[in-house]
């Protein structure tokens, strides 16, 4: 064969190969390759998320607090977006210019195949002429969701609110999409695991206008919403109105619990606010105008707020002292004299006394000989008082009790180390921190603590971490809220006290409730910024409690004044269901008592 025809064969073979490779290559890029099959696709098939139902939220009644109403989120998917006519749908949903320039830089930030965003929830009304227009704009959606609605303007601190969620809530859970919704406080928060159920997808075709003609495969491949959990909250809506209620123009708080169970049965913080202002699309504007409020409404002085607890304090030191030994229910302290020194009695009362006569008559001086005898039963004053710190510590005060709502607060009481570095090790002593014997100095705790620690007294001795969820539909509650604190002090010191609290609502007391037996201390907290503080912890019945309540007044003057009516007026409600004729005139005096105006007399 010659060189001519061995090139021929060359050549042709070159071709031949170059044809193969194009061959296969257009085989493997239109046949094999799924990507343009999935680019064809997605011209013609959409696939919408299904948002699910979240979870309702009832009292423990069965009353309906929280459901859902309708509403639409206007969608865009970048990469499909031709130019539309802006202004219109400005006018047509109410939104800037600005804000839709803005959105749809922020949809091609986070991505440009996915649909995000662009005008969300938008009301039935506006989403009836925006579905007949939709053809008009090339990329765009709209996708059904739903949004929170309260039956009551009550309980905004305990109910939390839902919000869109941030880039660190998509970073730590994948469910989460940009423009979904979380729950961001209260029960909304802690249980946005049950409540928010799981989302299905619809997959439907569409024509060249964008227009949804017909469900793909007759809806073989949709995947359907499941809908968030139901949760029976431990709440009494109408004790938690009344409360309310009785808060009205003051600042300050009122928790009140079941003690056989630790149930929250009222949670309410004032000034209040209505928790439908942080839903919607006017979340964001009410947010900003909550939190510049200088009533501070965004603030749960419930679980948030820290004060002494003045003179309520002085039944659990008494527990104490009788715990260690440092007293006994046969000890008697005088008011007057050296024992007397140096906190002295504030009114006249029965001169020597018990540990029952001293908790009736918030003796100062019993107190502080029963704070000393503690502390100086024990080789060193700090041995002394870390063994009392621990017994006040089981009651709940000093640290979280683990509510199941975010925001809690700790409370304040100090270690040893911390009078140390003031001191110095060694330097210090009871008369040093003599202030904490009558609730005062370091000291302080939340409303909460306080109730929980009369639901401790109401139950001689233990108490079940408070909580406000009693039931999950097809879930459980956490097992730690069915288990028992005990709080280290043995029964029998507990009769003492509670005889001392019943005696101290004597007939004549703002607090006493004729035909019930409540057991409660009253408290007046210094305050060094303005009047002092009124506050009142209480258990009633005395034999088998039903409630444990705490209340605080702030710049109330002192614990019989306010908290102590108010207190009275709940439980009254609670037990009987009303409020007795000859009682009348106390209520309608606490709910008039209008302590944020300056020029009303206190």
């Amino acid at each position: 064969m010659d060189t001519f025809s061995k090139r021929n064969y060359i050549i042709i073979g070159i071709f031949i190969l170059t044809g193969l490779v194009f061959v296969i290559r257009l085989f493997s890029i239109q046949i094999l390759d799924p990507v343009y099959k999935v680019y064809a696709t997605n011209n013609v098939l959409r696939e919408v998320v299904q948002y699910p139902a979240r979870g309702l939220i009832y009292d423990r009644n069965d009353n309906l607090l929280v459901y859902n109403k309708p509403a639409y989120d206007l969608m865009i998917t970048p990469r499909e977006m031709a130019d539309f006519d802006t202004m219109y749908l400005c006018n047509l949903l109410d939104v800037s210019k600005d804000e839709i320039i803005r959105n749809i830089e922020l949809a091609k930030d986070y991505s440009y195949y996915k649909p995000s965003v662009l005008v969300k929830q938008i009301p039935p009304e506006t989403y009836a002429i925006l579905q007949e227009l939709i053809y008009k704009y090339n990329g765009f959606h709209t996708q059904s969701r739903t949004l929170r609605e309260y039956v009551y303007s009550a309980a905004a601190h305990l109910l939390g609110y839902v919000g869109e969620v941030s880039r660190e809530d998509m970073d730590r859970e994948s469910y989460y999409s940009m423009g979904d919704y979380i729950g961001q406080s209260g029960i909304e928060k802690t249980y946005e695991s049950w409540l928010r159920g799981k989302k299905g997808i619809n997959k439907y075709l569409v024509d060249v206008h964008n227009r949804i003609k017909t469900s793909f495969l007759d809806g073989e491949e949709n995947i359907p919403p499941v809908t968030g959990s139901n949760l029976t909250s431990t709440l009494d809506i109408d004790l938690q109105l009344y409360a309310e209620t009785l808060l009205q123009n003051k600042r300050g708080s009122v928790v009140a619990i079941e003690p056989s169970t630790g149930e929250i049965l009222a949670l309410a913080s004032a000034p209040a606010y209505h928790p439908g202002l942080l839903a919607g699309r006017i979340r964001s504007r009410n947010y900003s105008m909550l939190l510049s409020d200088t009533l501070k409404p965004l603030f749960n002085r419930a679980l948030q707020a820290e004060y002494p607890p003045g003179s309520t304090f002085k039944v659990l030191n008494v527990l104490v002292g009788l715990q260690v030994g440092a007293i006994g229910t046969d000890t008697y302290f005088s008011c007057s004299g050296p024992a007397s020194y140096p906190i002295r009695c504030t009114h006249d009362h029965v001169s020597p006394l018990n540990a029952v006569q001293a908790i009736r008559e918030s003796c100062n001086p019993f107190m502080w000989n029963t704070f000393r005898s503690i502390l100086y039963k024990y080789e060193t004053s700090a041995e002394g008082y870390n063994i009392w710190r621990d017994h006040v510590m089981n009651f709940g005060i000093g640290r979280r009790l683990g509510i199941d709502i975010n925001g809690e607060s700790a409370g304040s009481l100090p270690n040893e180390s911390y009078y140390n570095n003031i001191y110095g090790k060694g330097h210090w002593n009871a008369m040093t921190v003599r202030s904490l014997a009558i609730g005062q100095g370091e000291l302080g705790i939340t409303p909460l603590q306080l109730a929980n620690y009369a639901a401790a007294v109401a139950n001689r001795g233990y108490y079940y971490p408070p909580h406000v969820i009693k039931s999950i539909d097809m879930g459980e509650i956490d097992n730690t809220f069915r288990i028992r604190k005990y709080v280290g002090i043995s029964t029998e010191y507990f009769e003492p006290a509670v005889q001392g609290m019943e005696d101290a609502v004597r007939p004549g007391a703002l607090s006493h409730i004729p035909g019930i037996a409540v057991c409660g201390k009253t408290g007046t907290a210094e305050n060094p910024h303005g009047s002092d503080h009124s506050v009142f912890m209480a258990f009633a019945p005395k034999d088998d409690p039903m409630i444990a309540i705490s209340v605080y007044i702030e710049n109330g003057v002192w614990g019989a004044r306010y908290a102590a009516p108010i207190a009275s007026l709940i439980i009254e409600k609670y037990l009987t269901d009303s409020i007795s004729d000859n009682r009348k005139w106390l209520e309608s005096r606490m709910i008039e008592a209008n302590l944020l105006n300056p020029y009303q007399p206190k």
